[in-house]
């Protein structure tokens, strides 16, 4: 069995993506990686070289900066596609790392045996995750239905998936949605954890890619992101992905949250309530168990 790690990046320095321990953190399971690095002005392609050059291949792009491209973000996907294209015809999976998402070594083993598991069965398209999306520090998760709770991020070699929307997830020819296995294992999304200033550069940036989405609140506002505005968070108690280890001890800004607080419509908590304790899922899944 041949696994293909694949991602893209673009100014990963500058906007403080943690590109490295997401490649890093899924690197065991792979016997090579594909990275597309977008046109960056701060020295990202020379970080990622950085990370093994014997697994590790780059491949140089341009980002298509044209309006149509930024109707829902949609040159994130077109990168995404960059990068799996470039995965060799001999590799049976590919399995896709997000520059701010990172995978608990504690894991590996699980998604090692189903990528062995489901690797012969063609009724596969994909393997599920789940998420944890981590807000202001590296003590805070998110709980409000905003956060997506699962998502692709094994697939199949096969050249008629491709990436959709912004990257969200995956889906085949005619617009279908992968039938995927569920896997027990999480992925950590450190996205919402930066140092303020850091965080607001980063959100501006990326609604550049979003013409179609009306941002005028957040370009009009301050230097720094404001945290304190999050509808519901709860503590992280447990432990976090051991390449995460120095960039968590680097930290240098305070965020602190009552997890007594909440902000949820009447709406979500019904959500919550009948997917925690009733297993009835009404939330929006862009694939297909079976």
């Amino acid at each position: 069995m041949k696994v293909t790690g694949f991602t893209f990046i673009r100014n990963a320095i500058k906007y403080d993506y943690p590109v490295v321990e997401a490649i890093k953190s899924i690197l065991p399971v792979c016997d090579d990686f594909v990275v597309a690095v977008g046109n960056s002005d701060d020295g990202t392609e020379a970080l990622i070289q950085s990370i093994d050059k014997q697994k590790v291949k780059i491949i140089n792009t341009i980002w298509d900066d044209s309006p149509e491209m930024k109707k829902g973000g949609k040159v994130f996907a077109l990168e995404t596609e960059k990068a799996f294209k470039a995965i060799s015809a001999d590799s049976d999976w590919a399995f896709y790392i997000q520059g701010d998402e990172v995978v608990h070594e504690k894991y590996l083993g699980t998604i090692h045996s189903a990528m062995i598991k489901w690797r012969e069965d063609i009724k596969v398209d994909g393997l599920v995750f789940n998420y944890l999306h981590f807000y202001g520090s590296y003590d805070y998760v998110g709980t409000s239905p905003f956060w997506y709770r699962n998502e692709i991020r094994v697939i199949k070699n096969y050249k008629s998936i491709y990436s959709y929307r912004d990257a969200q997830g995956f889906r085949k020819r005619e617009n279908r949605k992968l039938n995927v296995k569920p896997v027990d294992a999480f992925v950590y999304h450190y996205g919402w954890v930066k140092e303020p200033e850091t965080m607001m550069k980063k959100v501006r940036n990326n609604i550049s890619f979003y013409e179609d989405v009306d941002c005028k609140q957040i370009l009009n506002s301050g230097p720094a992101w404001d945290y304190s505005s999050i509808d519901a968070l709860n503590l992280f108690k447990d432990s976090h992905p051991a390449v995460m280890k120095e960039r968590i001890m680097l930290k240098n800004w305070i965020f602190e949250h009552d997890i007594s607080f909440n902000k949820l419509s009447l709406k979500y908590k019904g959500k919550i309530f009948l997917k925690n304790y009733l297993g009835i899922n009404t939330f929006y899944e862009n694939f297909r168990v079976i």
